[in-house]
């Protein structure tokens, strides 16, 4: 069989049953669209695996697109590796740490052509979907005039792109103009999301953590760091007073309906014929987003 197929590969979680459901969610999306013959996803924690993704897929082109907010680990090591991309070099990607594309590979064992993207994390529409994330939540599809924006990732020292991704969409909503005030928080490094009340000077700051799924990070950890709760358990208010300003949380950023843009985007770029299913894919996610 020839024809065209996308493959999604994702983190999962064995503790979190709700880690892959952005994923499937945005698969199907993708699938309703038809621009692809077949659409798959995999994961390195669940079923079905990384490993034995390529061998379930008939078409011969397959467009990879990571389901990851950063360059690093899982998208330079892991995904490469377990999919067997055998001539796989993290220089094919010409990035800086967020300017990844793609590379076209061939996995021998499967005889597919393959065409490995960079993460979603990273592409320019991410700044979209984090914008459409702030209308989300506040309801407000011209959210911006009076509002500070928090972009909240975790941070880490151990690769710097994981923090570089957030700083490199807060800067390019910062130059928008959109917001009063635009700000990269971190939970482990400075600025951390636990001072979001005190960094901003406007009234109201909405944040939108760039996660992939909700989970224990976006659903108890930031709540509680930035007081909103005492208990992620008994909930909290959108929006939350917090010293004075008012916090409105958004949650994971890849909960959002216009993520399958993100993914459909990757995959164009990479050369997948895709038709205008970019145009009637936003065209669905703006009205599911008004109907939230």
């Amino acid at each position: 069989m020839t024809g065209q197929a996308l493959l999604i590969v994702a983190h999962g979680s064995h503790l979190n049953p709700e880690s892959s459901t952005p994923t499937y969610r945005h698969a199907d999306t993708v699938r309703d669209s038809g621009a692809f013959d077949e659409v798959v996803t995999a994961f390195w924690k669940e079923e079905p695996s990384f490993r034995e993704a390529l061998r379930t897929i008939d078409a011969e082109e397959v467009y990879v697109v990571p389901m990851f907010v950063s360059e690093g680990y899982f998208t330079e090591q892991v995904i490469p590796r377990e999919l067997r991309l055998e001539e796989w070099d993290v220089a094919e990607w010409e990035s800086d740490g967020t300017s990844a594309t793609h590379a076209t590979l061939r996995a021998t064992d499967v005889g597919k052509t393959i065409h490995y993207c960079g993460p979603v994390g990273t592409h320019d529409a991410m700044t979209d979907v984090i914008v459409r994330r702030a209308e989300t939540v506040t309801g407000d599809p011209n959210v911006g005039e009076g509002f500070g924006l928090a972009v909240v990732g975790h941070g880490t020292e151990r690769n710097e792109n994981s923090a570089k991704a957030i700083q490199y969409h807060a800067d390019r909503i910062e130059a928008s103009g959109r917001f009063d005030e635009v700000m990269a928080v971190f939970m482990d490094e400075e600025p951390e999301v636990d001072d979001v009340a005190t960094l901003f000077s406007t009234d109201d700051v909405v944040v939108v953590p760039l996660f992939i799924a909700d989970g224990f990070h976006t659903q108890e950890d930031i709540p509680e760091d930035m007081g909103l709760t005492d208990d992620y358990r008994e909930g909290y208010d959108v929006p939350a007073e917090v010293e004075g300003r008012r916090i409105w949380y958004a949650g994971a950023v890849g909960t959002e309906a216009l993520m399958a843009d993100v993914v459909l985007e990757r995959a164009a770029e990479a050369g997948a014929d895709v038709g205008d299913a970019i145009e009637r894919v936003r065209e669905r996610t703006r009205a599911a987003s008004a109907d939230d």
